[in-house]
């Protein structure tokens, strides 16, 4: 049986962020190197993150130690959809912010381009001199034929990409930045954290899958000769498949697992630690569950995804296998399909296919029976 987690109480996010500070001390006093941090969208991640980085301001002989992606980031760009024209469409980026000092002269385009590469198909040119960004892609050229000498695709420029797409290239622009800070850029010698606040807006589970490799790969991969890692990370989200994937990938790091919940209206707050029992993120993972199989976008990782729940739950109430969730007349059938469906080759997350139609109807079946046997309501 797990032992009993521990629940902490603050008055404000200001005192949630000493705490938070606190853990990210030196790893050689018994530091972590990172934290991972789950909450419901309005519990007030944003503002958390923006506290974190006040933090840091408010340190004596200290103007600023970290560098922050939130919502507040996507709001440096803004488009100028040239409604006069209607033909020269750029993403305007605020040359007045301290985020992108240094930026003209990194020559960041070609760490860009290979971290947007893995999600879109569209290109992009950073005009440094006019602080703004042009988008183009290549399309189908409507004139071609075949056995014709002109070309069969031709280069739209001008472009305005979706507010997915817009999401995704900041990103590998921030991504990019973490990146050659990493590396030692002197423009952004001043970052001792770097503080992860819901990446994955407007993304389908795919590129969630992706973004949250892509960005463990990167925050593990960031140690000096010592084997120690050069930036402390606070990631903080409300997708229980993002945080999910954080967790798994970060597992062997020094690193503190929180539920963050606001329990009043005069906004305090709770941490609860998720270590050794069921993280409370799997209810929003049930939620996202669910909502695939009344969309019927099941993909094969979602088996694995429910076999997790399972085997957390099973643990918590102190039984080591898995079937203990599958109480009912059928429960041998669905213990085999989640053995063969979890561990079958090709059915990892990292290699997402979807469901045929059978196994949509089965995992619904196997789900539907647990959320019935824990009455787990879900909005």
């Amino acid at each position: 049986m797990s032992n009993k987690l521990k629940i902490n109480k603050y008055k404000s996010l200001r005192n949630v962020v000493i705490r938070l500070r606190d853990d990210l001390r030196d790893s050689d006093n018994g530091g972590s190197d990172f934290v991972l941090l789950y909450a419901y969208n309005g519990t007030g991640k944003t503002r958390l993150s923006m506290e974190f980085k006040d933090a840091g301001k408010r340190k004596r002989g200290i103007s600023r130690d970290t560098l922050y992606f939130n919502a507040f980031t996507e709001d440096l760009f803004t488009w100028d959809n040239d409604l006069e024209n209607d033909s020269e469409r750029t993403l305007k980026i605020n040359e007045n912010s301290k985020f992108f000092e240094g930026l003209k002269d990194l020559a960041l385009d070609v760490r860009i381009e290979a971290y947007l590469a893995r999600y879109v198909t569209f290109a992009f040119d950073i005009d440094y001199d006019n602080w703004k960004i042009t988008f183009s892609k290549e399309v189908k050229n409507p004139r071609f034929r075949e056995g014709s000498t002109g070309p069969e695709t031709i280069t739209q420029d001008h472009i305005k990409i979706s507010r997915g797409e817009e999401n995704i290239f900041i990103w590998c622009l921030f991504l990019s930045i973490c990146e050659v800070t990493l590396d030692g850029a002197e423009s952004y010698n001043w970052v001792k954290f770097f503080y992860i606040d819901d990446p994955i807006s407007s993304l389908d589970d795919n590129k969630t899958i992706e973004v949250a490799t892509d960005l463990a790969k990167l925050l593990k991969g960031g140690k000096d000769e010592e084997g120690k890692y050069k930036i402390k990370t606070v990631v903080s989200s409300h997708h229980g498949l993002f945080f999910n994937i954080m967790c798994n990938e970060l597992k062997k790091t020094k690193h503190k697992t929180y539920y963050l919940n606001r329990v009043d209206a005069v906004h305090s707050y709770t941490l609860q630690a998720t270590t050794d029992t069921p993280f409370f993120h799997h209810i929003a993972t049930l939620s996202e569950l669910k909502k695939a199989t009344e969309t019927g976008e099941l993909y094969t990782y979602h088996f694995n995804a429910l076999r997790t729940i399972f085997e957390k739950t099973s643990n918590f109430f102190g039984n080591g296998d898995f079937s203990y969730c599958l109480d009912n007349s059928d429960a041998a059938l669905h213990a085999r399909a989640l053995n063969i469906f979890s561990h079958k080759d090709g059915y990892s997350i990292y290699q997402p296919r979807p469901m045929i139609d059978d196994n949509k109807r089965l995992f619904k079946t196997i789900l539907d029976h647990f959320l019935d046997r824990f009455e787990i309501e879900l909005s």
